[in-house]
């Protein structure tokens, strides 16, 4: 028999994600150890895992992938033809409805560049500021575990700092998630000025801030240097590109809770998860917590069979992340609709949070 890391590497499948699909029932080990859990599999799945890794990477919903492996299992090749060819044709459809949307974007994107009147305008200014090094320190780590890795989306792999006034605004995202922190500078008198720091370099800068004296940041559309008392780190930066987050922090109200940041924690690791198919950046299924904002104002981590039309499911992991990111015992959850992002909040400081995209539950 093989284990499940035998069956990770020889498939093509992830172990979460041959752990999710045991969870729902597509691909089920032939022997589950009563102690340890641990999974085994008959050889002759080895062929149904293979196909189920190329059926995802085709990006075929997991209800038909059911019938697929049924099919396939049972010879029913008449069967798996038709789910195949049903398919086939929802994605050529898709592809064609997309290139026809991306083509007017396309010309929308080229008269906007042409245009004065829509161009974007974004400052050059050196901006030179000094910075309480615990202060970025503690920014920096507020942020960062957001940061993207596409390398499709290159301006996003890495921490946006947002100078204006006496503050520094510091932003990640990878689109799924985002985190804003913020800090008190002094120095700075001149216009707004964004740079995208690359991650290596936000990591250097963050192993430099171990005293307590000032930081010295000087930050252009080019390049970022940061001065601690005898030490420097600079490097190149990623340009001024990024979203407009003040934008997308602008969120309709939502039901607010004080958690136990601790007690939430443990809730979330030991208690109920859901399973989702929808694709990450990675291509693997993940964990869902559903929550919900009692009547007597406490988060609760839902059941899986608990369906309020209230309920709002996140990624679990980035959820644990979120939290320990806001270094607080006590912090605020605030949960909207269903579909608008779940926010965490400090609660001695409303400039400091993080936004979490909610996940469609499939059922």
């Amino acid at each position: 028999m093989r284990s499940i890391g035998e069956m990770s590497r020889d498939s093509g499948l992830g172990v979460s994600a041959l752990r999710f699909y045991d969870r729902a029932g597509v691909l089920v080990p032939a022997w589950v150890h009563p102690v340890s859990g641990y999974r085994w599999y008959e050889p002759e799945q080895l062929e149904e895992a293979r196909l189920l890794a190329r059926l995802r990477r085709a990006g075929m919903p997991l209800a038909d992938i059911r019938f697929v492996l049924a099919g396939w299992a049972g010879a029913d090749t008449e069967l798996v033809r038709g789910l195949l060819q049903a398919h086939l044709r929802r994605l050529e459809l898709g592809l064609s409805d997309a290139r026809s949307e991306f083509s007017t974007l396309r010309a929308l994107l080229d008269r906007r560049e042409t245009d004065p009147m829509t161009s974007l305008q974004t400052a050059t200014a050196t901006a030179r500021l000094s910075v309480h090094a615990p202060e970025l320190a503690a920014a920096l780590d507020a942020v960062r575990f957001a940061a993207g890795t596409d390398a499709e989306l290159p301006m996003l792999g890495g921490i946006l700092f947002d100078v204006e006034g006496e503050e520094l605004h510091l932003v990640a995202t990878d689109r799924y998630r985002m985190a804003v922190a913020r800090t008190r500078t002094t120095g700075h008198g001149g216009p707004r000025t964004q740079v995208v720091v690359p991650l290596p370099l936000a990591d250097a800068m963050r192993a430099l801030l171990t005293g307590e004296e000032p930081a010295q940041l000087a930050v252009d559309s080019e390049r970022v240097t940061l001065d601690t008392g005898d030490r420097q780190t600079s490097g190149q930066s990623l340009g001024p590109e990024f979203p407009d987050y003040r934008r997308l922090v602008q969120l309709p109200a939502g039901r607010r809770a004080h958690v136990d940041t601790a007690a939430l924690q443990e809730a979330l690791e030991t208690g109920p998860v859901r399973v989702s198919e929808t694709r990450e950046q990675d291509g693997e299924p993940y964990d869902l917590s559903v929550l919900r904002v009692t009547e007597a104002g406490s988060v609760i981590v839902c059941d899986d069979g608990d369906d309020d039309q209230n309920n709002v499911a996140v990624n679990r992991e980035f959820l644990l992340h979120a939290l320990t990111a806001g270094a607080r015992d006590e912090l605020i959850l605030e949960l909207g609709a269903p579909t608008a992002p779940l926010a965490i909040r400090r609660p001695d400081d409303e400039g400091a949070f993080s936004l979490l995209m909610p996940v469609r539950l499939e059922n």
